[in-house]
């Protein structure tokens, strides 16, 4: 039996506690980890020498083996996964010293091609309650069988390097969860920017190859595609494509509700992931899986449990489609859904809103000019009548027919000053209302005055000009329809919150309490106008005392 002396006993352990303390400030997990191993194979003089790295349901995750050549590891084949003697060192979790392995009831033997080994020397790594890893010797190379001493001093390096581990683990905990933040805080501000991208646009087409462009550079995939549902919801057709890569990834132009992947999809409403195209052989083309694309994730373009279509997404090389990014995908899908479902409301919108326009101006057509125009009619038939036997009467109802012709004249210009469509887009409010009155002066018989800022107007947001641009529009031909005014009063003010709009006439004026049926939808689209940017809409109207509408908005955004 070998007995150190107490001067060897004492250098023995300086070393070691020298050495462990250098280990215990190493960050990197695979330094620590060959560290030990090395380590305790010097300190015991073993010829073999191994460390088991346990993962936290208690399998061996990694095994680090030092003494064997990489031809004899090969040989071997697998790595031991917990049974034979490594297996009672686990379950018993304190140090196991033994003589001769193969005699102990708790040895497992070895797999062929495994050096032969005689004794053995196994200590657990603990850190509070968890076993850690395993460290095991065997062969000695001074002695027959490892000491007393040996066991203790690799139960105290076993000590270092449960400190040593839990830091490198900690600090590469540290290290992957500021790389998940910094994903995370990448792909927000892809989101961000692919926000602001699809809603600035009115067109469905801009809209998904924007989308479809920043998640093929991010991503770094090869190719993809975006099919969209139609009206019925029930067929979804391909509506972009792009990678150079192949043509087009389905054997198919468009899919129904719940047909292969994309309909599946489409469907459920939930993200589709396939690693092997090959199981999909029947939808996806034969040059996809001949290009070595192996990976493809379909997205739902969903809002509101609506399923607007669906995004494809391909790659060349084996790509993780983790939950991180599925969610970054499906965030993604959200923003386009919305944009699509915002122009699509948009357009239908609008086709709504000519629809009530024509429905009204049918109205006004049928109960006034067409009336009218009749009784013109009905004068001038009169007049035909009785122009041989009364040629004074027939004179005065030709005289009443010209005169309704005028008027008839009138009202038809003041329709054409209603619907002719303006360009102004905020950029000068004065020049922009100076034309409306120069207009309304040139096709009505009343007179309108204009008085605003000297220097103009700096500073109005455009949304705001543009509000008030068109409350005065919706005024003046009003005015010009119904008030028989002779004079029109234009005024524009200015104050540090506000921007005021004033258009008064001292025509015919009407009573409040009937306005929704004498002027339609005019006075309720000034003060819809007008409530989207923050103001409001006054109006004050007596039969017989004319008309005030007073309008003001914010000078500026809140």
């Amino acid at each position: 039996m070998v007995i150190l002396t107490r001067q060897q006993l004492e250098e023995r352990l300086t070393t070691l506690h020298q050495v462990s303390l250098e280990l215990v400030g190493v960050l990197s997990l695979d330094e620590v980890l060959q560290g030990i191993v090395d380590m305790a194979r010097a300190q015991a003089g073993a010829r073999y020498a191994a460390l088991g790295l346990l993962d936290e349901d208690g399998n061996i995750e990694r095994f680090i083996p030092v003494g064997i050549t990489r031809e004899q590891i090969e040989n071997i084949g697998n790595m031991p996964v917990g049974k034979g003697m490594l297996g009672a060192l686990m379950k018993e979790r304190r140090p196991i010293r033994i003589p001769e392995i193969s005699e102990d009831p708790r040895s497992g033997g070895f797999p062929p091609h495994h050096p032969v080994m005689h004794p053995f020397l196994g200590v657990p790594i603990i850190s509070g309650d968890r076993l850690l890893g395993l460290i095991y010797l065997t062969e000695k190379e001074d002695h027959f069988e490892f000491t007393e001493t040996d066991e203790k001093v690799i139960e105290i390096l076993a000590a270092y390097a449960g400190v040593a581990i839990r830091n490198a683990q900690l600090y590469q905990d540290v290290i992957e969860r500021d790389q998940s933040l910094q994903k995370r805080n990448q792909d927000l501000a892809l989101i961000n920017k692919m926000a602001a991208a699809v809603t600035s646009s009115l067109e469905i087409d801009t809209i998904i190859d924007q989308a479809l462009k920043r998640v093929l550079d991010y991503l770094d995939v090869d190719a993809g595609e975006i099919f969209l549902g139609d009206e019925s919801g029930q067929v979804f057709q391909l509506a972009l494509h792009l990678g150079d890569s192949v043509d087009s990834l389905w054997t198919k132009d468009s899919f129904s509700l719940g047909e292969g992947p994309v309909g599946q999809v489409a469907e459920s409403g939930k993200p589709l992931v396939s690693i092997d195209p090959q199981r999909e052989v029947g939808y996806f083309r034969h040059e996809v899986i001949a290009s070595g694309l192996c990976c493809v994730a379909c997205i739902p373009l969903a809002t509101r449990g609506n399923v607007a279509g669906v995004m494809c997404v391909a790659a060349k090389e084996p790509h993780n489609f983790d939950e991180r990014v599925l969610d970054l995908l499906i965030s993604i899908g959200t923003w386009v859904a919305l944009s699509i479902e915002n122009v699509r409301l948009g357009r239908q919108s609008r086709r709504l809103a000519v629809l009530e326009e024509r429905e009204r101006i049918g109205m006004d057509l049928h109960d006034g000019i067409i009336q009218s125009i009749y009784a013109v009619g009905l004068a001038l038939d009169y007049a035909r009548s009785t122009v041989r036997d009364d040629p004074a009467s027939a004179r005065e109802k030709i005289n009443q027919a010209i005169d309704g012709l005028d008027t008839t004249i009138r009202d038809i210009r003041s329709y054409i000053l209603d619907l002719r469509p303006r360009q102004f887009r905020g950029e000068d409010l004065m020049q922009g209302l100076d034309q409306l009155v120069e207009e309304f002066n040139a096709n009505s018989r009343s007179q309108a005055v204009l008085t605003g800022p000297p220097n103009g107007l700096d500073g109005l947001p455009t949304a705001h000009a543009t509000t008030l641009f068109h409350i005065c529009q919706e005024a003046l031909a009003n005015t010009a329809k119904h008030a028989k005014a002779g004079t029109v009063d234009v005024r524009l003010l200015t104050s540090e919150e506000r921007v005021i709009l004033e258009v008064t006439d001292d025509g015919m004026g009407f009573d409040l309490r009937k306005m929704n049926i004498t002027l339609g939808h005019g006075l309720s689209n000034m003060h819809i106008r007008a409530q989207k940017v923050g103001g409001e809409v006054e109006i004050n109207s007596r039969l017989g005392s004319g008309t005030t509408v007073l309008a003001w908005v914010p000078r500026y955004i809140r």
